[in-house]
């Protein structure tokens, strides 16, 4: 690529002075045990699409920190979500309603590992705000588990929650209750309660951890007691946990007695398809819900496919094993368009398996057609040439994947750090891209859909891990489209290096169609810089020509470009600026890149020490309380 010249400075101050005032706002300190008083207004920032109002706070937390952060308001409908800074794409826990009374919001949290996280304090929908009360803690560790009572079968007991209960991970009190159990017999857990609003678990100890297995909430027909069936997948002790939904204690009444044996399931032999019908007298499974069971026999390595089918309900697939019942998949809508489900499974072991037909809803009746197949192991895929443009047709006789679409399959061979571009087009279906590794059972490392920006054609830049062969999948986004299409691969190189910035500094460059790519199809320029613990850096990028966006990171060890910070819209519409404290002393890179595909132009990116200014008016923001 070509690198702009850092001697071709122009003046920042002139192209800021074009923009209008920033539309979002960053992040506000937050020490935990501070309570925070603060309003959402019309001068906060918003969501995508006007989908909600937020106030962001970050704050530093370190691994296995227990903490509980609450947001009260009588304004609007409280909402809170925590995320990673530099990865606000996709929260790391939520929370609407949990704080149980009225639509507050209370959220707990334990971090994984050190490191500076952004709580979001938002509305739940919309743009109303309104005073707010949000306050951060840390909980205290939980008392030591009590020993679980006995619990035997035919027998009820009862008991009673109270604050002094330990504690579940997620929050809430509860009661522990030990039984023993051979493989495969079956139980009934209820947990009855006019106190409050039951929920009965039952899982195993691994050492301290309780790892679930099956819970309820809501018995089957009605009411808010708990009735919970289940089947041991293997012989030993499990646990029953008597516990809330909201939290609350109170009295209570937990049993255990023995299920009545599940309905017989139907004979289905590879090959065959049935009708069946869910209606009031059909069997219902241990959740309550109508459902048709059949069994056949599979051996290991073998590939079968299972397709569900109703004009009548929104269908349901799920396929156990018969020895102890274990769950090996599920699918709703995987049939590739409609309700229509589809699971597709190599089997790992010789034996019965059972299918689960039934509704998505609890009450789904209709008639439907049931088909189990074998399907033939994928073809060897196409040997692919880098620069090379191959034309296709996606048909009938296309191979199949677990998704029900027809797809082709091109290999390659690539280096570690090799970035690679496949694109896609066709006129008659909406192109669709994966890629994934050559060895073992295909399974997607990135996709893309409209990737190239121009209609339903595709696009997928990827960085390869590893050294090795790869698979790239073409195909349309739903099963029933076919047509025609055309395939290239390009080798786009190594990541570049990114130039040299001194912190003080303007430059101007240009984004091109040669520039280097982002996984999602953006344009960019890398530059690298130096800055101190603590050093407090503005980072401004301006463009006529497309909309702005700065991303903030680092290189790993294998070089490989780690996002801390990002920003989009700060300046104005169109320009960004992000205002970043650094971290430790060290080297950092600053990618000046578009904000979506395909764009191209002029920019300039300036990185420059934060202005000294005094205390924030903070107008909309939260102020500490003296609470």
């Amino acid at each position: 690529m070509n690198r702009p010249s850092l001697a071709a400075a122009v003046s920042m101050v002139a192209l800021m002075g074009a923009v209008g005032p920033a539309l979002a706002q960053d992040a506000a300190a937050l020490r935990i045990g501070v309570s925070v008083n603060g309003a959402l207004t019309d001068e906060d920032a918003k969501a995508a699409d006007d989908e909600y109002r937020y106030d962001d706070y970050r704050f530093q937390a370190r691994a296995g920190q227990r903490l509980e952060a609450v947001l009260r308001s009588e304004a609007f409908d409280a909402y809170l979500a925590i995320y990673a800074e530099g990865a606000m794409g996709e929260a790391l826990a939520e929370d609407d309603d949990s704080q149980g009374d009225g639509t507050n919001a209370r959220l707990r949290f334990t971090p994984e590992r050190d490191g500076v996280y952004v709580l979001r304090a938002r509305t739940l929908s919309g743009l109303d705000g309104g005073d707010y009360q949000l306050s951060l803690q840390e909980r205290p560790r939980p008392p030591r588990a009590p020993r679980p009572g006995a619990l035997r079968l035919g027998q009820t007991q009862t008991g009673e929650l109270t604050s002094r209960d330990p504690e579940q991970d997620e929050g809430g009190p509860y009661d522990a209750f030990a039984f023993r159990a051979g493989a495969g017999e079956r139980f009934v857990v209820t947990l009855n309660s006019d106190a409050f609003d039951p929920l009965v678990r039952v899982g195993r100890m691994n050492g301290t951890d309780f790892v679930e297995l099956g819970d309820n909430d809501d018995e089957p027909g009605g009411g808010l007691n708990a009735r919970l069936t289940f089947t041991a997948p293997s012989a030993g002790e499990y646990i029953v946990r008597a516990t809330s939904v909201d939290d609350r204690t109170g009295r209570y009444e937990v049993g255990l007695s023995e299920a009545p044996s599940a309905p017989p399931s139907k004979p289905i032999a590879i090959g065959d398809e049935v009708k069946g019908e869910l209606g009031d007298g059909s069997a219902t499974n241990d959740e309550g819900q109508r459902a048709d069971t059949y069994r056949f026999a599979g051996t290991t390595g073998q590939r079968v496919a299972i397709e569900m089918k109703s004009g009548d309900f929104d269908t349901y697939l799920t396929l156990r094993r018969a020895s102890d019942g274990t769950v090996l998949a599920q699918d709703d809508d995987g049939a590739g368009s409609g309700t229509d489900s589809r699971i597709a499974r190599t089997l790992d072991a010789d034996g019965d398996y059972v299918i689960e037909a039934r509704g998505f809803s609890d009450d789904a009746e209709g008639d439907y057609t049931l088909k189990l197949s074998e399907t033939a192991a994928p073809p060897a895929p196409t040997a692919a040439t880098f620069g090379q443009t191959i034309e296709g047709e996606i048909t009938d006789d296309s191979p199949q994947a677990d998704d029900g679409k027809r797809y082709h399959a091109y290999a390659f061979t690539g280096a570690k750090g090799q970035r690679v571009q496949a694109v896609l087009r066709s006129g008659d279906f909406d192109a669709y891209l994966e890629i994934g590794r050559a060895e073992g059972d295909f399974e997607a490392l990135a996709s893309d859909d409209d990737g190239l920006a121009e209609g339903t054609d595709s696009r997928l830049t990827f960085t390869l891990p590893d050294d090795g062969e790869y698979i790239v999948r073409a195909m349309p986004l739903s099963a029933e489209e076919k047509g025609l299409y055309s395939f290239e691969l390009s080798d786009r190189g190594p990541e570049p290096k990114p130039g040299s910035l001194l912190v003080g500094a303007t430059v101007r460059g240009e984004l091109k169609s040669t520039s280097a790519l982002t996984d999602e199809g953006a344009y960019f320029d890398a530059y690298r810089f130096q800055a101190k613990k603590d050093e407090k850096l503005r980072l401004t990028m301006v463009s006529n020509a497309f909309d702005s966006f700065i991303d903030l990171g680092r290189l790993d060890d294998d070089g490989d470009f780690a996002s801390l910070a990002t920003d989009d819209d700060s300046l104005s519409d169109a320009h960004a600026k992000l205002d970043w404290t650094a971290p430790e002393d060290g080297w950092y890179v600053v990618r000046a890149r578009a904000y979506g595909p395909n764009q191209t132009g002029a920019y300039a990116l300036a990185v420059e020490r934060q202005p000294a200014t005094g205390a924030r008016s903070g107008e909309g923001r939260g102020q500490p309380s003296s609470e």
